[in-house]
C-alpha cells in the first residue's frame, strides 16, 4: 500500500482536549507532558479503523479523531505529536513509510504491527465465509507465519525505530481477543473457531511480547481492557462482520479506542 503523507498534529491544537491540572504537581506534570516528542507508528489498529471521525487528509490510512494516539496526545499535550499510522501497513510499509516521522528528538514511540503480515484479514473472511475447518486451516498456516516469519520482520522494524530515534521510549501495543465463547453472535462461527481465533490473537501477542522485550521495548497488551466488550456480548468494542463498511469489520469501535487502547497506552507511556 502507498502510504499517504505523515500528518502532524501541531501541540496546540491538543491543548484544547488536554486535562486541566492545577497545583504544583500538576505543573510539573504539565512540564514532563510538554517535553515529549510523540510519534504514532503502526497499523489501522493504530489509525483508528473503526472508530470513525477520518482526517481526510489521510486518504487511505484512515486516521481517525478518535484513535488512541490522539487520545493520548489531546491527554498529555506533548511538545510535538506525528501521527504516521495508516490502515492496512505491514511491517515492510512501517519501515518504508513510517520511520521518517522519527528523529533523534523523539521521546516517545507507540505502534501496533504484524496482524497484517500474519493475514489477519484473510484468515476472518476465510472463517465467516468458509466454515470451521477451512477456519482452523487457515488459522494454522497464519500461525506458522508467526512462528517462521515474523519474528524477523519485526526485527527489523525495531531496529529501524531505534536506528531513528535511539532515545525514545517505545510501546508497542498488542491485539484484542475478538470472541466472547459462546456469546450470542449474528456471524454464526462455531465456538471452536471463535476459540481457534482468540487463541491466535493469543499467539500473535506472545510473540510480538518476545520480539518487543528483546529489543528493550514495553509490549502492552489489552486483553484485559476489552473483556468483557469482545463480538458476541452485549457492549462490543470491537466491530463483527460491518456489511456497510467491510473495511472496517473486526476492528476496534470508538470505544475501543478510548476504553481499550488509552488506558493501556497511558498506563505505558509514563
Amino acid at each position: 500500500m502507498k502510504l499517504s503523507r505523515t500528518t502532524a498534529l501541531s501541540s496546540s491544537l491538543l491543548l484544547a482536549g488536554a486535562l486541566v491540572l492545577t497545583g504544583a504537581g500538576a505543573a510539573q506534570a504539565d512540564q514532563q507532558a510538554q517535553a515529549v516528542d510523540y510519534v504514532a507508528l503502526g497499523d489501522s489498529y493504530s489509525s483508528g479503523v473503526g472508530a470513525g471521525s477520518y482526517d481526510s487528509a489521510s486518504g487511505n490510512c484512515k486516521r481517525s479523531t478518535r484513535a488512541y494516539p490522539v487520545l493520548w496526545a489531546a491527554k498529555s499535550a506533548p511538545a510535538s505529536f506525528k501521527f504516521a499510522a495508516c490502515s492496512g501497513a505491514r511491517t515492510g510499509d512501517v519501515t518504508s513509510g513510517q520511520l521518517g516521522a522519527l528523529s533523534a528528538a523523539t521521546d516517545l514511540v507507540s505502534i501496533t504491527v504484524g496482524g497484517n503480515d500474519a493475514g489477519f484479514a484473510d484468515v476472518m473472511t476465510t472463517c465467516v465465509l468458509q466454515g470451521e475447518s477451512a477456519c482452523i486451516t487457515r488459522i494454522n498456516k497464519a500461525r506458522a507465519y508467526v512462528d517462521t516469519t515474523l519474528p524477523g520482520q519485526l526485527d527489523t522494524v525495531y531496529r529501524g525505530i531505534r536506528a531513528k530515534a535511539p532515545a525514545a521510549r517505545v510501546v508497542v501495543l498488542g491485539y484484542p481477543r475478538f470472541y466472547k465463547i459462546g456469546g450470542s453472535c449474528a456471524v454464526g462461527l462455531s465456538d471452536r473457531s471463535r476459540k481457534a481465533i482468540n487463541d491466535a490473537s493469543d499467539y500473535l501477542n506472545t510473540a510480538t511480547a518476545k520480539r518487543a522485550a528483546d529489543h528493550g521495548y514495553t509490549f502492552a497488551g489489552v486483553t484485559g481492557t476489552f473483556t468483557g466488550h469482545e463480538i458476541c456480548t452485549t457492549a462490543p468494542w470491537l466491530h463483527s462482520l460491518k456489511l456497510t463498511n467491510i473495511g472496517e469489520s473486526y476492528h476496534p469501535t470508538a470505544a475501543g479506542q478510548s476504553g481499550g487502547y488509552l488506558p493501556v497506552m497511558t498506563s505505558a507511556a509514563q
